[in-house]
């Protein structure tokens, strides 16, 4: 299947990603941020607030947005 991985790490950027079906939003993020930290990130689905166990469906719109700036005071 094929989502549109919006993330706005390191300046933005989107691109559709092939991910296999039955893919969860956390693996979505392990794979393309790294280490799962949902505490530092606000993570949206279609534009609302997702779960880590939510299954993606093709076609979804996933962003991964950091709460903090490193370096940011």
């Amino acid at each position: 299947m094929k989502v549109l991985l919006i993330s706005n790490d390191a300046g933005g950027y989107a691109h559709h990603v092939e991910a296999p079906e039955n893919t969860t939003v956390q693996q979505m993020f392990e794979r393309h941020v790294g280490t799962f930290h949902a505490d530092s990130y606000l993570i949206r689905v279609n534009r609302q607030p997702a779960a880590a166990d939510q299954v993606l469906r093709d076609g979804d719109r996933v962003s991964f947005t950091p709460l903090k700036i490193e370096g940011a005071a």
